[in-house]
């Protein structure tokens, strides 16, 4: 078999660029760019995932050899990668902001433990919802309609054939602030009702001042924050749907899907 060198060229840039959107956004997106999956792992499944892609994709544009062009459009795939992993990122860590404000609250702050999947400390409530919430998004096979998304995208986002704008830079950078309104949403119920308790522990504390309110008070607000959320468990579909709804949604107008 001969080839001339135009011809391996195609070849290599029909299955880089693609190669390295599908890559990039395995790295960084939840479940399988977490720590606890092996990079060789993620590099063969995003190698097996864009050869079935790239028979689906619109055509290859024409070699351009090792240039700056080519390093530009390889930039631009990574890129665009990153951000719709980094979205959902950012909608699983709305749980385990919304546990950790919980748990701050309730006193369970310094009850805290490794993740494995960030290589971080922290609390146990937050470690709950993270569980929670990625075996709920692997029920509803979430990873693939995000695969599926990205795969689509190449159909409105030919490879080196689009720019990323600035607008979409900021509305990524902008999940910032949904973060903490979405986790404050989800944590509000709990939060209000220990603040009245704790309302309720000064009133005591000014009234019986020989009262000890660290030995009664403490195990009285653990108590009723772990009942609360016992009770707002019943509530956790509709907060998961939420918010993986607003997730998906992102990433639709991101790809213009």
């Amino acid at each position: 078999m001969q080839f001339s060198e135009s011809e391996l060229m195609m070849m290599v840039q029909q299955f880089l660029l693609p190669f390295c959107r599908i890559g990039a956004m395995f790295m960084v997106m939840p479940i399988v760019g977490s720590r606890i999956v092996n990079t060789r792992i993620r590099l063969i499944l995003a190698l097996v995932v864009t050869m079935v892609a790239v028979p689906l994709l619109p055509g290859a544009p024409q070699p351009t050899g090792l240039s700056l062009a080519l390093v530009f459009h390889i930039t631009q795939e990574i890129a665009l990668g990153v951000c719709v992993g980094f979205i959902f990122q950012v909608v699983f860590q709305v749980f385990v902001l919304a546990g950790q404000i919980m748990a701050m609250k309730m006193g369970l702050g310094f009850a805290a433990m490794n993740d494995p999947t960030n290589g971080v400390q922290t609390t146990v409530l937050s470690q709950f919802f993270l569980m929670l919430c990625t075996l709920m998004f692997i029920a509803i096979n979430g990873h693939l309609m995000l695969i599926k998304m990205l795969v689509e995208s190449f159909q409105v986002f030919p490879p080196a054939n689009f720019q990323l704008s600035r607008e979409v830079l900021f509305a990524v950078a902008n999940l910032g602030g949904w973060l903490f309104a979405s986790a404050l949403l989800m944590a509000l119920p709990v939060i209000t009702a220990v603040l009245f308790i704790n309302i309720a522990f000064g009133v005591m504390t000014r009234a019986a001042p020989q009262l000890n309110i660290f030995s009664v008070g403490f195990p009285f607000t653990l108590i009723c924050g772990i009942l609360l959320i016992w009770i707002g468990l019943g509530n956790f579909t509709e907060d998961f749907t939420r918010v993986v709804d607003a997730g998906f949604l992102f990433v639709n107008d991101l790809l213009s899907l």
